[in-house]
């Protein structure tokens, strides 16, 4: 995210939502609603907007993304441990 933000996805009714480093440096979720609906921005963990419905297509964005960075080429003999 070289300029500190990420779009994940733009509803028809102008609703944005990014993958952004929040204030306190956290990755998290921007969401920019429309002017006729406040235009109030919110941000939250990962986490927590993975557990509100998961539904939406601004959810399945977000873990495109994820898969995207994913397929981008970590090394297959990772020295990470892996979670099951």
């Amino acid at each position: 995210m070289p300029n500190g933000r990420r779009e994940l996805y733009r509803s028809a009714n102008g609703d944005a939502w990014y993958l952004c480093r929040g204030t306190g440096g956290r990755v998290c979720v921007e969401h920019v609603p429309n002017a006729p609906s406040g235009g109030r921005v919110s941000q939250v963990d990962i986490a927590t907007f993975l557990a509100r419905g998961a539904q939406g297509p601004e959810h399945q964005a977000l873990l495109d993304t994820i898969a995207g960075l994913l397929e981008e080429g970590a090394p297959e003999n990772s020295t990470h441990t892996q979670v099951a």
